[in-house]
């Protein structure tokens, strides 16, 4: 397996330090003032699995391996109070997840949404989600100054998984609505 080097380092790679795996969230070439001296990465990591943010600061010439993460595609099932149970589209394997470790990802899920799971070492460690995801409103403030669709005034709106949108004063109870879960806004009617 091909290491990578610290001076390959880019936002986003997965990298394996001390036996742990991270994701690369901001990488800085420091160059020193002294002659001879190894320039420095300083890099800004987060652990895949507990979410734990660490700067680390490594020589050019240290080397890391890649960790055993594979993205695969799987369903949401149902929850219960023993956490969000998933099903791997591949093997028809179930697994559950936490609500830790879900934490706000889990306002997007209703059944039968696809998506994939990040595994770690063969075992699910998190959810990716689709870009979008459409869920019913399950209330929603009373709309006012004439319902214009065009005038670009929202009121708050609750979906059917408890997530809180923004959304125009046109839409009502009932209606399914399609939400951006990178941001977590209204995007349009479904």
């Amino acid at each position: 397996m091909a290491l990578i080097g610290a001076n390959e380092l880019k936002r986003k790679m997965l990298i394996l330090v001390d036996g742990q795996p991270y994701t690369v969230m901001d990488v800085f070439f420091a160059s020193p003032s002294a002659r001879g001296a190894s320039t420095m990465v300083r890099t800004k990591l987060r652990h895949l699995i507990t979410d734990a943010v660490l700067e680390k600061t490594f020589r050019t010439n240290e080397k890391f391996a890649e960790p055993d993460v594979a993205l695969t595609p799987a369903s949401f099932l149902y929850t219960n109070g023993e956490g969000f149970h998933f099903m791997d589209e591949q093997s028809f394997e179930q697994f559950s997840l936490t609500a830790d470790q879900l934490r706000d990802e889990r306002l997007y899920l209703k059944d039968g949404v696809s998506l994939h799971v990040r595994r770690y070492n063969g075992e699910p460690i998190a959810i990716q989600l689709p870009p979008f995801v459409e869920l019913t409103v399950a209330n929603a403030e009373p709309g006012a100054r004439g319902d214009t669709g065009s005038g670009g005034a929202t009121k708050n709106a609750t979906l059917e998984t408890g997530l809180l949108v923004r959304v125009p004063l046109f839409i009502k109870e009932g209606e399914v609505v399609r939400v951006s879960t990178q941001t977590g806004e209204f995007v349009g009617r479904a």
